[in-house]
């Protein structure tokens, strides 16, 4: 059984982490991942990246992404105890514009006080990705004591 997620808890997770591990396919259909930094802004996730960066070219000619997004989970004064990731995973449409032409306020939260350096943003692409379809969640809204069993831990959520 897969529970329900209110909508408002999933985003409110992915609003408090910065990293995530981006999916995407190649122009030769071959599967790749990348570790990226991101930023939310109404509802859309914003990353970073060079002009000529391969995930740039590969999402360029195939906009349909994946994006997984680990939360660590930990005891309280008990950090011996390993506990597994909580999880956010879904798919999404991608496009790829010039930094250059973003607002200012996206610049400042992406660039984190760079955006003003003219000759890195000349270089400088963002990735925007609109999920579509549901969040498929792991750990999201459950206790640490739940986590322990996947049909109390797994959840879904409408995007």
């Amino acid at each position: 059984m897969t529970n329900l997620i209110p909508t408002e808890t999933v985003w409110n997770a992915i609003e408090k982490n910065l990293f995530a591990v981006l999916g995407m396919v190649t122009s030769k259909g071959e599967a790749r991942t990348a570790g990226i930094v991101y930023i939310v802004h109404d509802r859309q996730l914003y990353i970073s990246t060079q002009k000529q960066a391969w995930k740039t070219r590969h999402i360029a000619k195939n906009p349909s992404v994946s994006l997984t997004i680990a939360i660590p989970k930990s005891i309280p004064f008990m950090p011996w105890i390993q506990i597994p990731a909580a999880t956010i995973t879904f798919s999404g449409q991608a496009t790829v514009q010039d930094a250059e032409k973003l607002p200012a306020d996206i610049l400042h939260k992406l660039f984190r006080g760079t955006e003003k350096d003219t000759t890195m943003l000349k270089t400088a692409s963002v990735i925007t990705v609109r999920p579509t379809g549901e969040f498929v969640t792991y750990g999201i809204g459950v206790s640490l004591m739940d986590m322990r069993f996947p049909e109390k831990a797994r959840g879904r959520a409408q995007i």
